[in-house]
């Protein structure tokens, strides 16, 4: 990869970052009545629903002190973040358990709470990146011990409030908790937050993915499996793998090997399943990503299998262009190339600004929302500001070299 499409690169997902995605988000997202971010809206950015989604609280007020602490100390963006917590603090837990809704009224009145904890995995990193650049102790101890909240209730579903949603017929689990619980450490790590062997968590996070779901025999990263780790392989649930998914995992585990001195045997791990997931994801007729394959080739359950969802593209961006940083594999280049280009024909909004979300298969515009309980400024405003550091990383490196 030349110097100069670095820099083009970098410009670009700089430039998307902080003169379109942000901003169409404080423009539209924030509640200044109520306090907190909405997050259903449409293409212009009119308001679609006032419920909000506790996940968006934590994702955007990451996000915002995130890209504060990285390349852009402007107080604006760290008061808002700032404001993002004090409404979680408000309004997100429920004062009986001490757990997190998962969506609530504009005004705070809760709706609904689920039995997986990432409600709390959010504001986990948002109260960190907040003690990052504050050094507010509060915001560290919040993290700590919504870390601790996640990680119990992960290992443990007796301690949810809720009844268990199946029966212990056929138990399962899935890789989404180990999966956050890295990238969870990793953001607490990088804050400083002291009290907790981060290094640890990540370590046991991993070795679980690679015991339980990454499969050697079969060349795949299972998104669920038995609870000892063994393949399902003759139901629905069993077979079906969400390569944008396990495109995360990877990278998270890319980012760690480079956290750790570009150690050899993460790269590895994480280039593997990037490789696998890549060749089981990409669609060879329509190109982008698939959002559901079956492990077999066999159709899966979901109706919305094949079309195209904004995140996994984001996932697969910042995989692809971390494992060229890790190898320079020239390979990995163009893949990047070609999923970035993919993703920037088809879902960027040219006439409003932010991405769409819903592509159908060939990549025609399924839905014009910009956002959902599940789309906000998070995965593409996430893959903007870490590609960005990347491309700012490679050119420092081509320079001193």
């Amino acid at each position: 990869m030349e110097r100069e499409q670095i820099g083009k690169y970098r410009d670009l997902y700089r430039d998307s970052l902080l003169d379109d995605i942000i901003p169409f988000w404080q423009k539209n997202g924030v509640d200044h009545e109520n306090g907190g971010f909405f997050n259903a809206v449409d293409r212009d950015g009119s308001l679609l629903d006032s419920d909000k989604s506790v996940w968006l609280q934590g994702r955007f007020s990451w996000l915002l002190a995130a890209t504060h602490n990285a390349f852009e100390p402007k107080n604006e963006l760290l008061d808002l973040a700032r404001t993002g917590i004090k409404f979680i603090d408000e309004y997100c837990f429920d004062p009986e358990d001490g757990l997190m809704w998962f969506q609530i009224t504009a005004d705070g009145k809760p709706i609904r709470k689920r039995r997986y904890r990432f409600s709390e995995a959010f504001a986990c990193i948002a109260n960190a990146a907040v003690f990052e650049a504050t050094g507010d102790l509060d915001c560290a101890r919040k993290a700590a011990d919504l870390f601790a909240t996640f990680e119990a209730h992960a290992n443990d579903s007796s301690l949810s409030p809720f009844p268990p949603k199946f029966t212990g017929t056929r138990p399962s689990k899935g890789i989404g908790a180990p999966m956050i619980a890295i990238n969870m450490a990793q953001i607490c790590r990088d804050a400083k937050i002291e009290g907790v062997n981060w290094n640890a968590k990540i370590d046991a996070a991993i070795s679980e993915i690679v015991s339980d779901f990454v499969h050697d025999d079969i060349e795949c990263v299972m998104e669920t499996v038995a609870t000892d780790g063994s393949r399902i392989d003759d139901h629905f649930d069993g077979r079906t793998l969400n390569p944008g998914h396990a495109i995360e995992a990877a990278w998270f585990i890319l980012h760690e090997a480079k956290c750790r001195g570009n150690d050899t045997e993460l790269i590895a791990l994480g280039t593997k399943m990037l490789d696998w997931m890549w060749a089981r994801g990409w669609d060879k007729e329509f190109g982008g990503m698939l959002y559901f394959v079956g492990v077999d080739g066999k159709p899966v359950q979901e109706y919305w299998h094949d079309m195209k969802f904004w995140w996994p593209h984001d996932e697969a961006i910042i995989a692809t262009l971390l494992a060229y940083q890790l190898t320079g594999d020239s390979s990995y280049a163009e893949m990047h190339q070609q999923v970035h280009d993919w993703t920037w024909a088809h879902f960027p909004d040219p006439e409003y600004g932010e991405w769409f979300g819903y592509l159908r298969r060939d990549g025609a515009v399924s839905s014009p929302v910009k956002g959902t309980l599940w789309k906000g400024p998070f995965h593409t405003p996430r893959m903007m500001l870490t590609c960005w550091q990347i491309c700012e990383e490679m050119l420092e490196d081509q320079s001193a070299s």
